[in-house]
Order: structure tokens, then sequence, then C-alpha cells
């Protein structure tokens, strides 16, 4: 099939009147590890790109895509603008010729849309078509693939027709879910609206989102009409695209255990392993090309650890880039950043410590020197203790500080990094919670502070000791722990603290193989990521980013409509401080992307002179490195952000809140969009249904009062309109 055309004068081809209405690009250079996530990328863009074709090329490294011209560019701009878009390189020594492409096979045809088939045809073709020409037949079905859909139907269908996940019937799946989450029951047509809905929401991660499949597998309970069921389904698939819940995988893993002990034949189940790991390559299949040393530090860990890594080392780019000032929400402050990385032993999270040294090699540099000076003084005072004069204690930068230390000995080393950011990392917060387990709140209190870049003033009580006075204090924290200890350094849920942290999490490896080569830093990527770092330091002032602080309010309003619905007031809380956050990280990996363009053009020497020649460069290229492609970022970051937290904190969170000891306002699972009480109810609802629903999400304690407030804000908002008394009828679904 011929695609795109030859861009002479005129833009057309030879011998043709009118220019091709659709694009060819080759995308070649490409690793095979990545081709999964640059597929799932352009499948996922595939409405904003007018996607047509997606194939694998014949040598099966690499992929041809079609899609819309867009009229107004030229050949090779049609092609930089698909290539920003998709966060992909396309093949330049093919951007002026007309493209062949040559399909094979189903396995390669991965995506086609028949409306490439109805494009307008120019004159000529026109012309050439005979007149009496017929129609297709209404029965030959529509020339239409998607490779999720026949990879789905194909690989679970089986077992005497039965439909098979993995080799497990999705009816064992379904029973399984019952048992567990249900008490055994299926449900009644008293709840059968809610838990139908649950479970689409949950099914659909290994349904491949299709809804015929869903369709297919998913009961009419007790009475249940298709179209109700429908309904669900139709809901659950419009709701945000998640990782898959631990719920559901604790269920494929239970059944698979249940037929074991059952003697049932479990081949065919090898794949659920590797089909619940590349689940957790879901916000890895999510980022778009990242810029250099963001990029090698991901390369260093793997892509299970890929939001990790991301969430260790911005509070150290932060820090580096310790002059950089962001304005968020018309408040301009550092890139002040706190993290923790939560995962169980042998997790991976020590694979993370080489790369924080890599960034931090130059810096602790440094400090050494500082502290072979602090020693050199500590001598001399030993020497001279008996003296009348005595060596004046140095006052020196320090700025790589152990969290193994006092409250004391840690506000004395803030207050002398002569206003630039400290940086403090602990592979083991464990130590955190040793240390400071008597003076957790001050830990806190200096923490909050930190992010916020507030005043610090701390009093000594005895003579020898040193008052501390600090305008801002610029303190940059990232913690490795398992969650055991997260819940001991945050013991506090109504404070704040909780909400100033980025928490990532590391992937579940219980089942994981052992990697044949695992993932090290090599000396390449450790050198790639030092001149980044490097450069950080020579960027210094105060900058306004339009377009990201655009995407944060986006993302921010779209999530308080959703918690809106739901009601859900800790997410909704959540939002706030996850936005300011999530923004501060982009930043971090928008200046990696400025010093990554320099070093590429003027080369590391030459674009450290540049920095300090022209103080201004990095503001002008950062506004210019707002590429859909790294705003993008932002989206990745806010709703890893949000999912984390709710998993480890939302029980905790209103467990706090609704307690005896909180002056202010029913344990439950952790629930989000997932669970909106404004989707489960029908476009014409009364305020029992309501009720009902809201008791099904939030709990038994739910009054009614909550209710009637939850559909005031309903119609204060729009969503709905009250249409009699206590009927009401949605605006917007």
């Amino acid at each position: 099939m011929n695609y795109s055309c030859l861009p002479n004068d005129d833009g057309t081809l030879k011998g043709s009147t009118r220019m091709s209405t659709t694009v060819g690009m080759d995308i070649d250079h490409i690793s095979r590890e990545q081709m999964q996530p640059v597929m799932m990328r352009i499948l996922s863009k595939k409405d904003e790109l007018g996607l047509l074709l997606l194939e694998k090329s014949a040598r099966g490294a690499g992929y041809h895509l079609v899609f819309k011209r867009k009229p107004e560019l030229s050949q090779e701009e049609n092609l930089r603008w698909a290539s920003e878009l998709l966060g992909v390189e396309f093949d330049k020594g093919a951007k002026d010729i007309t493209r062949v492409f040559f399909t094979t096979t189903n396995e390669d045809l991965l995506f086609l849309d028949d409306g490439i088939f109805s494009l307008s045809p120019s004159p000529l073709q026109k012309e050439r078509e005979p007149k009496s020409a017929e129609p297709q037949s209404a029965a030959e079905p529509p020339f239409l693939f998607s490779h999720l859909k026949v990879g789905v139907w194909h690989a679970m269908e089986g077992d005497g027709g039965r439909l098979l996940y993995n080799g497990i019937p999705y009816s064992d799946i379904i029973r399984k879910w019952w048992e567990l989450y249900n008490e055994g029951k299926e449900p009644v047509r008293t709840n059968r609206d809610v838990l139908t809905f649950e479970l689409a929401v949950n099914l659909r991660h290994i349904c491949g989102f299709d809804r015929e499949l869903m369709d297919a597998v998913i009961p009419c309970y007790d009475g249940f009409s298709e179209t109700q069921k429908m309904k669900c389904i139709d809901s659950a698939l419009a709701e945000k695209r998640t990782q898959m819940p631990k719920r559901l995988k604790d269920v494929l893993f239970e059944v698979r255990r249940d037929r074991m002990n059952e003697g049932v034949d479990t081949a065919g189940t090898e794949g659920l392993e590797e089909a619940v790991q590349e689940d957790e390559r879901f916000y890895y299949n999510r980022l778009p090309k990242m810029p250099q040393g963001v990029r090698e530090s991901i390369e260093a860990v793997g892509p299970m650890l890929s939001m990790p890594v991301v969430t260790a080392i911005c509070p150290a780019i932060g820090m580096l880039a310790t002059g950089v000032q962001l304005d968020v929400h018309g408040q301009k402050k550092g890139l002040n950043l706190i993290s923790y990385i939560a995962g169980d032993f042998a997790s991976g999270k020590g694979s993370i410590d080489p790369v924080i040294d890599a960034w931090l090699a130059e810096v602790r540099a440094l400090d050494m020197m500082y502290q072979q000076q602090e020693e050199d003084w500590r001598r001399k005072k030993r020497a001279a203790k008996n003296k009348k004069e005595q060596p004046e204690e140095p006052k020196l930068p320090v700025r790589c500080l152990p969290l193994n230390n006092t409250v004391a000995n840690l506000a004395e080393r803030l207050a002398n990094t002569e206003g630039k950011h400290a940086f403090s990392f602990t592979p083991e917060a464990d130590t955190v919670a040793q240390k400071w387990k008597m003076a957790m709140s001050d830990f806190s209190v200096m923490l909050r502070q930190s992010y916020d870049g507030s005043k610090y003033d701390r009093e000594a009580k005895s003579a020898e000791a040193v008052n501390v006075h600090i305008e801002h204090l610029l303190w940059n924290v990232c913690m490795c722990g398992t969650p055991d200890a997260l819940y001991r350094v945050v013991s506090n849920y109504t404070d704040g603290f909780q909400s100033r942290i980025a928490v990532a999490r590391t992937p579940d490896n219980t089942f994981a193989p052992l990697e044949d080569k695992p993932y090290v830093l090599t000396d390449r990527q450790q050198e790639r990521i030092q001149q980044i770092a490097h450069l950080l330091p020579l960027m210094q002032g105060a900058v306004e980013l339009p377009k990201l602080e655009a995407k944060g309010r986006e993302w921010v309003e779209n999530e308080r409509l959703e918690t809106m619905k739901n009601d859900d007031k800790v997410r909704a809380r959540q939002r706030f401080r996850i936005c300011v956050t999530a923004q501060r990280m982009t930043c971090c990996i928008m200046l990696c992307k400025v010093a990554e363009q320099l070093i590429q053009k003027h080369g590391l020497g030459g674009a450290e002179k540049l920095l300090k020649q022209k103080t201004d460069l990095w503001q002008t290229m950062l506004q210019k490195a707002q590429t859909p492609q790294l705003l993008e970022v932002y989206d990745v970051v806010a709703d890893y952000l949000m999912e984390t937290a709710l998993y480890f904190f939302r029980d905790r969170i209103e467990a706090a809140f609704n307690s005896r000891e909180y002056s202010g306002t029913n344990d439950r699972q952790r629930m989000g969009k997932n669970d909106s009480i404004f989707e489960r109810l029908d476009v014409e609802f009364g305020f029992d249904g309501a009720f009902q629903h809201s008791v099904s999400v939030k709990g038994a304690n739910v009054s009614r009062n909550t209710v009637r407030q939850m559909l005031k804000n309903w119609k204060k908002q729009g969503l709905i309109v009250q249409t009699e008394a206590g009927r009401y009828k949605k605006v917007c679904h």
C-alpha cells in the first residue's frame, strides 16, 4: 500500500492533481525492549494522531504507521509533528519519499482503521472509477482490526469453548472474586448494579478492555437485563485506566493455587506471572522519551522501577538546581521535594542507591573537602584544649546530610548551606524511625517547612548550643524503606505531612523470575547523569511555565469533578499538593532536557560556558521545553502520585478524620474513580438510590444529611437538576 507523496515545489506527487491525505512514518531507531512501550503510546494517542494503520516492520524491530495528513504542513513537518506527539524519532532517511508498506500476517498488523479506504479520492481517481460500481455487501464485515481485541479472543478461547485468561476460565475467576469479596454470594437485585460495576472495573484489565469479551464473561445476575448490564460495563470502561488492581491479582493467583491443589492441569497458566509483571510496566509504557540523565536513571534500574527511580531522583535534581524558582499558582518557590520509595525486602530498592550517588557525585566531592577541613579543626581544637586561644570553628556549607543525626545538628547544618538546598538520602528508612523516634514531630515540622521553603527558627537552651534562624528552609529528602517503616515515619494523617511526600511503590516481584541480565548502572550511564548534574547548578532565577501551569490546573479540575461525583473528600484534598509536587517534578525533568540540548549542541564545556555568559538562556529554552511530549510527563506523574498515596494512606486518613480524637469530622478498601457514586446512578434517580450507592461505596456510617449535601454540591456544579421532590436527573454523564 502506497502512502505520502514527494514534496515537489507545489507539494504534490508528479502526475497527481491533489496532495495525498495520508502520511506514512517509519520508526526504526528503537530497541526490542522499547517495542511494547512505543506501541502502547501510539495506540493511546491514536485519536489525536489520526492513526489509520500500525504494523510491525518486516524485520520485527520497528513500526510502520500511517496517519491523517495535516494539509497545512509539509511532508517533513507532518513527520516532525507526529514525532513530537509520540516521543519517538522517525526515519530521517525516509522523510521525503513515497512510502510503500507491505503487511504479511494478522500478528504484524496491529491496528487498521477502515477509514483508510474511504478518504477523499483525487479527481483523477474519481474519473477512473466505473460508474456502475456496486456498493459493498452489507453482510461483508468492515475491514477493521484491533490487535488488542484479536489477541485477547484468540489467546483465551479453548478448553471446550470456554473463555480463558492465561489458561484460567473466566468463570473460575469470577467465582473466586465473589468468594473473596462478597462472602461467596453472587449479586442480587438490591446490589447487582454496584457489584457488577465493581466486577467490570476489575475484569477489564484481563479482558483487553474489550466490550464484547466483557459482555461474554460477565453474567446477568438475578434477572439483570442485558441493557442494564451493558450500562455497568460501559461505565467501567469509561473509567480512567490504572494498573491492574491488587485485589484482582490476588484473585488470579488464588484461583491458580486452588487448581493446583485440586490436581487440575495448570498447563497454559505459565503466562500469568508474565501478564502481572507486564502490568507493572503500566506507567513506564505511558512515559514519553525522557531526557538525558532521567533516561539513564531509568535504564539503570529497568522498566519495573521506572516510576520509583523518577520519584527518587527528582528531589536530587531539585537540590542541584537550587537557584531555580518555579511559579505555581502565582507563588514562586524552589524545587523543594520529599519522596519515599516503599517496597518489601528484596524488591529492588537497592538498585536506586548508585543512581542517587551518580547525581550527587560532584556535591559529595565538595562535602568531603569541607569535612576534611572540619576534621583539621577538631584536631587543632584537641591539641589546644588547655590553651587560651582556641581555633575558630568553621561554618562550612556541607549539603549532603545523613538522617542518622540529631535535630540540633541537622538544624545547624541546614543553617550553614549559604542559601542553597541541602539533600538527605537514606536507603533504610528504619534509620529515621529509630533515630527520630522521640523527636518525630520535630522531623515532621522541619520537612513540612522545607516543602514550602518557610522560615525556620530553633532556640538553643544551653549556652554551648547554637541558635538557628533560617529565612527559607531548603532541604530535599529521599527515603527508601518498607511500607512498615513508612507508617512509622508518617504517623499523623491530619497535619499535612503525608500530602507533602511523593510516595512511590516498587513492583510486587514475589513470583517474578530472576533476570538473566540484572539491570546495573554502567559507567556510560553514570557519566551522562553527571554531565546533567554538573550544569543544573548554573541555572539561577525564577520562571513561569504557562503551559505546565495550565496542564496542572486541567488535572486538578478533572480530579475535582470526579471526586465530587464520588463525594470523595480524601482524594479531593490530595489533589492540591499532588498538583504542586507533580509540577515541580516535571520542571526538574524539563531542566534536564534543557541541559541535554545544550550538551548536544555545544558539548559539556561549551554548555557550561554559555550558561555562565547568558544567564537567562536556560529560561528561554525552558519555555520551549514545554512540548506535548514533556507535558505528558505531568499527567503520568500526577496520576501515579495519586494512586500510590491512596494505596498507602486512604484508610488511615479516613480513620484519622473520623476518630474521636480529631476535632473536625468506616474503614473501607482502597477506592477511587473506579468507584464513582455518580457513575453508578441511572440518568434519572431518586434520593434513596443515591443513599444506597453512597452506603455501598463509603460504608454504613453514611448519614442522610451527608447524601443531601452531596446532591446539593452536584446541583451547584451543574451535574444534576432536580425534577421533583426527591427525584433528580443527570445533566452530564
